[in-house]
């Protein structure tokens, strides 16, 4: 039950949305320039990265959501994002993902963690600037946003298939509409 009376019966995220459009419309668009928006990093490898804080964060329904949305883009490999939730380092990713995770970790642990070792290991397995830019940016933004959907208690459906419509729509329309 969430925390304030939101007027909606909307899951996650959505429902808190819903009660502030105002608020929605630049989170939105923040979630779209960060994970639809032109990347040198797939929409798959950006939504493993907030599945994998929002995982860290323990928000289930952001790490529900984003891994079924990283599921759908990576091919319907939902085994795939289990295993980079669970243990990346052993994962089948390329390694360049690999240190952009073990970034994106120190940013929702303690991001002045964040050495410049991790930055030039990022470097030497291919990451642009750009790249751990974006990696830093969703990983803080996913700890904003478990924060927005847990601290107002927000609505977190057990259903597996709640999450698999979520997926599959976020993946085909992006998070504007």
């Amino acid at each position: 039950m969430p925390h304030i009376k939101l007027n909606n019966d909307m899951p996650g995220i959505i429902g808190l949305m819903g009660f502030r459009p105002e608020t929605a419309k630049p989170l939105n668009e923040l979630a779209e320039t960060l994970l639809v928006g032109p990347s040198s990093l797939t929409r798959g490898e950006r939504e493993l990265i907030a599945s994998y804080v929002s995982n860290l964060n323990n928000c289930q329904f952001c790490t529900r959501s984003h891994s079924a949305i990283a599921g759908v883009l990576l091919e319907n490999n939902f085994d795939l994002v289990e295993q980079v939730k669970q243990n990346y380092e052993a994962a089948p990713i390329s390694n360049k993902l690999k240190s952009l995770l073990k970034i994106a970790g120190q940013v929702q642990k303690q991001a002045l963690g964040v050495s410049d070792d991790m930055i030039q290991n990022a470097k030497a397995h291919g990451a642009t600037d750009i790249e751990i830019h974006d990696a830093v940016l969703i990983a803080a933004a996913f700890c904003m946003y478990n924060r927005y959907v847990d601290g107002l208690r927000a609505v977190t459906p057990d259903a597996t298939p709640v999450y698999h419509d979520i997926g599959r729509r976020i993946a085909e329309v992006g998070y504007r509409k």
